[in-house]
């Protein structure tokens, strides 16, 4: 009886992989890989009860610190030959599942070929959702999980963050940016970045100044989570917004918030988070030591470190896009 359970089991397991394999055939599209990673995120939650969006989200920023020559690829978690195969496998081109799993590798077979490929990207996202899962379900150990696959704390908070805004618009082509003052404004901006500060020490400016009136709205630039309000001595009311690309996007001398716009808040392109002011340069509270204007920064992460980038070319960039996109 049990090993008819056992046949049983298998069975179903194999007519599930044999199903879902159809699924994401039907959505491959070599121009446009979301749809078929989307599916294939799925089908892992599926087989693992990892939620999708957890999975895409690691994957999102395995893909961030790869660089951009790694965009066109399908998946790009990947471990080590080593992890794959085993500690204490002589054969670092094993992809048989079963000694593999005997020499207690990573490697699995996603796709029902009988082979664990660390080339095939459904054998890869499997090999991985499997790990976490083994840490048990819930938020915690996704996090413990996600640390210990990563060994960064910061990958955890940015993981987290990609999460709630994949669930949240139920996609993964998120890639849109818009202007961040409506083109219908008075404004005007020139590239500033790097310019010489002296207001509390010698420093460099770290983005680009947008003078606009008092009270012209500022939109979101990206989608992503509002990852810092409140007062800074340097920038006053500010706005620190992180988009699906692991950028920063620092929003400052803001006269103030639009409503329900806090830490955590899921952003969309376009989207009102505040409007110009003239605040900072001292305690909470202080104006109008500069004329009214947008500071907007841009910030990176590599995997390693953050840092500031000229988002000059961006700005322009996006200006011209909305522009045209509005014809």
């Amino acid at each position: 009886m049990k090993k008819l359970c056992y046949v049983f089991v298998g069975s179903f397991f194999l007519t599930f992989i044999i199903s879902a394999n159809l699924v994401c055939a039907n959505v491959r599209d070599p121009d446009d890989p979301s749809k078929y990673r989307k599916a294939l995120y799925l089908k892992t939650a599926a087989l693992t009860g990892v939620p999708w969006a957890v999975i895409a989200g690691c994957d999102q920023y395995a893909r961030n610190i790869a660089g951009a020559s790694d965009e066109k690829t399908l998946i790009s978690l990947k471990d080590t030959d080593r992890d794959w195969v085993g500690i204490f496998n002589r054969n670092l081109k094993d992809r048989d599942p079963v000694t593999i799993a005997f020499f207690g590798g990573s490697g699995k077979d996603g796709n029902g070929d009988g082979r664990a490929d660390p080339g095939d990207p459904e054998d890869r996202i499997l090999s991985f959702a499997d790990q976490i899962a083994a840490y048990g379900p819930g938020e915690q150990n996704y996090r413990i999980a996600i640390w210990n696959y990563f060994h960064r704390g910061k990958a955890v908070e940015l993981i987290e963050d990609f999460a709630r805004v994949f669930e949240k618009y139920n996609r993964v082509s998120l890639t849109g940016h818009d202007f961040p003052l409506p083109l219908g404004a008075n404004y005007d901006y020139e590239p500033t970045w790097g310019a010489r500060r002296g207001w509390g020490g010698l420093r460099i400016h770290e983005g680009t100044d947008l003078f606009a009136d008092y009270g012209t709205p500022v939109h979101a630039t990206a989608y992503g989570v509002i990852e810092m309000t409140g007062w800074n001595k340097f920038g006053g009311w500010r706005i620190g917004l992180r988009d699906l690309q692991g950028n920063y996007h620092y929003f400052a001398h803001l006269n103030g918030y639009a409503k329900g716009i806090r830490k955590g808040t899921v952003t969309q392109p376009g989207q009102t988070i505040g409007y110009v002011g003239s605040t900072g340069y001292g305690p909470q509270g202080t104006m109008g030591k500069f004329p009214p204007h947008l500071h907007y920064g841009l910030y990176h992460d590599n995997g390693i470190t953050e840092y500031s980038i000229d988002p000059y070319p961006s700005l322009r960039s996006w200006e011209r896009q909305e522009k045209q996109r509005k014809r």
